[in-house]
């Protein structure tokens, strides 16, 4: 039975699609072969009209539909053409459509042609942009896409300062082919080196697509996703090296291209980190993008995207790529430094808070994604357990307080022991003298990483406040963070929220940890700076533990000072007074930030749509096999006991009700 042959029996019985291949097709739709349309350039030419089911999807070729598939990788012999798994559903609807980039004829008047197109294979065929039968939308208050009825643009009064933020976050929006697909990360007309903040980062969006879905304009969304969908089955190598199946880009920008004189066409531009500063790897990039799959569906209430055959397959992509063995002996990610938002040489490699919390909501966002099929279980499976594990390990080693830092201070070291009580073999002499009389005596916090005999005892905002969003740490341990900066107000805050880490590093410790990095001198950018961005985080956490009068003092400040200081990425100084020495204005994640902020405070029951509460079946979820060899107790007890300290005020129903399924076991 030949290849093709064995790819289509197998997809008829698990899936019931057809495998068709094209010499011009697309991740979306498929041209006729003989339809006698040629493909039009973009915006010069009318858009022919066909009648088609549900948009085709595809799944890439190369080592990839051998997983989803379950062949093995002998059965594949190299393929230089796409194909197109067509889904079939009653209802017919009715697309626009217009090939932006299908054609992949010499470009002799672009030199860095080969390297935007020529990526291998299948890769070098362009997306059909598809899009609803409706109107195009002109008016500029809606470059976002269609309305979604259920959440309204004018359900709230704007005030001043809103509708100027709205202004810019639309000037700052992105087309490909006519239709919106991201935010550039600054758009400071003053700017005339814009490096790369004139590119849409996947992490930046992030805000502007959930003040967007927030405001009912989901189409721009929609668009992203599956963009950068595409971009994800790209080539990417560094030196002849090429990273893991599944890696989102960091960024990508719309490009012109040359096709003759008179005829250009528009392409996508992604970077993976081959053109970044310090060649980072965006390991954050495809955890947001999972996070905002499941918002998108959450406030849209269309979860057909996330059902798409493309869709599963990238979800699935990234899964891979996050859950792969390896020689880590913890259930948390293994980074190297510069890996998420703090993109420089801050002394993070290793386990950083921040890459775990967005790790461990991307696998609360997948198991409720996933399709469930017999070819899926082993990774359901493997979410499963891993978010049990992942969980445990940030509970009960990441948290300090009082009682835990006590604990530490009389540590005993060199325990060669299964029963070790200092598993990490720290010193206590690394408790910086700071720690000691900063952390207050009724709240505590998740340090910012964890390795064998290293604690960095930093306080990372964004860390702990995802932490509290995804519930990876415990209610009582969410409500001592919130303690935490409320008791710290003017070191966390000051007059901009929020740090994104505290304290700075300064002096020797600077220079050794960031290679004395002049960007990130003490109190500014990434090193003790106050980034507006954060606003939205810290919003989204309070609301979920009924904290909102914290949220409403941070947003206040911003509201003040921001529209007068032009919309700042980042401000200096250890409280935050000055504006960033390097900050580019008209930040658009600052923008966003603020605009996401001031819609979930008016519509809380919207943003309880975002995060998650307390999964309590991961609590009796174990595979450590200890029970059985008794070598060593298993812990879980003690995960569990944490969830059953509740305080008071967060004892609701839903604690109630698992009340005696967790005491039982205990």
């Amino acid at each position: 039975m030949n290849t093709i042959a064995l790819i289509r029996n197998r997809a008829m019985k698990s899936i019931r699609r057809i495998l068709i291949s094209s010499r011009n097709s697309s991740p979306f739709l498929s041209t006729p072969a003989n339809s006698g349309h040629a493909p039009p350039i973009a915006g010069n030419s009318p858009r022919p009209r066909f009648n088609h089911h549900q948009p085709l999807q595809m799944h890439r070729i190369k080592g990839i539909t051998q997983k989803v598939l379950g062949l093995p990788y002998s059965n594949f012999a190299p393929l230089t053409m796409p194909f197109i798994l067509i889904t079939s559903n009653r209802d017919v609807s009715t697309f626009k459509v217009r090939n932006c980039s299908t054609s992949v004829e010499s470009r002799g008047h672009d030199n860095n042609f080969e390297r935007i197109y020529v990526q291998g294979g299948m890769n070098n065929v362009k997306p059909l942009v598809v899009e609803s039968s409706h109107e195009d939308v002109t008016d500029e208050r809606n470059l976002g896409g269609e309305v979604n009825a259920s959440v309204g643009k004018s359900k709230w009064e704007e005030s001043d300062v809103e509708k100027q933020a709205w202004k810019l976050l639309q000037g700052a929006v992105v087309t490909y082919c006519g239709n919106p697909v991201g935010t550039v990360a600054a758009n400071d007309p003053g700017d005339k080196l814009p490096l790369n903040y004139d590119q849409v980062f996947l992490r930046d969006f992030i805000p502007s697509a959930l003040a967007f879905l927030l405001r009912g304009e989901s189409e721009i969304v929609k668009n992203f996703l599956l963009h950068t969908l595409q971009l994800q089955s790209w080539e990417k190598t560094v030196d002849c090296y090429s990273p893991g199946q599944g890696l989102m880009p960091a960024s990508f920008k719309v490009r012109t291209v040359a096709l003759d004189e008179d005829k250009r066409e528009e392409v996508l531009d992604p970077d993976f980190g081959e053109s970044a500063i310090g060649r980072v790897a965006p390991v954050d990039s495809g955890l947001w993008w999972i996070i905002l799959l499941r918002a998108y569906g959450k406030l849209t209430g269309d979860c057909s995207l996330q059902e798409r055959a493309d869709v599963q397959t990238g979800l699935k992509m990234i899964l891979n790529l996050c859950l792969t063995d390896g020689f880590d002996m913890f259930p948390s990610l293994l980074v190297t430094d510069g890996s998420c938002m703090i993109d420089r040489r801050m002394g993070i490699h290793g386990h950083p808070l921040e890459i775990q919390a967005l790790f461990y909501s991307a696998l609360r966002c997948s198991r409720e994604m996933l399709v469930v099929t017999e070819g899926t279980d082993n990774l359901i499976r493997a979410i499963n357990n891993r978010l049990s594990a992942l969980s445990f390990h940030i509970r009960e080693y990441y948290w300090v307080d009082m009682k835990k830092m006590n604990e530490i201070y009389r540590y005993k070291t060199e325990e060669y022991s299964m029963d070790a009580i200092n598993k990490f073999n720290i010193y206590p002499e690394q408790i910086p003298p700071w720690l000691m009389d900063w952390i207050p005596e009724e709240g505590g916090y998740l340090i910012g990483n964890l390795q064998p005999a290293h604690m960095d005892f930093r306080f990372f905002t964004l860390g702990n406040l995802w932490s509290i969003v995804s519930s990876l740490g415990t209610p009582r341990q969410n409500q001592a963070t919130l303690n935490l900066i409320e008791a710290k107000w003017d070191d966390l805050v000051g007059h901009m929220p929020l740090k994104i880490c505290y304290p700075a590093l300064d002096n020797e410790e600077w220079r050794i940890t960031t290679g004395s990095d002049p960007k990130n001198t003490p109190w500014s950018y990434h090193n003790g700076g106050s980034w507006p961005t954060l606003l939205w985080q810290f919003t989204l956490a309070c609301i979920k533990m009924g904290r909102t009068e914290l949220a409403q003092k941070a947003v206040a400040l911003a509201e003040k000072r921001l529209p007068v200081d032009s919309w700042p990425e980042y401000y200096d100084t250890r409280t935050g007074k000055f504006i960033g020495k390097q900050a580019r204005m008209y930040q658009t994640w600052t923008i966003a930030g603020f605009l996401t902020s001031k819609m979930l405070l008016k519509d809380p029951e919207t943003a309880s749509r975002l995060f998650w509460e307390e999964d309590y079946e991961l609590l009796d979820i174990c595979v450590c096999g200890l029970s059985k060899n008794g070598r060593k107790r298993c812990s879980r007890g003690a995960a569990r006991s944490q969830i059953l300290k509740c305080p008071i005020e967060m004892w609701s129903h839903k604690c109630h009700h698992h009340w005696k399924q967790l005491v039982q076991p205990l």
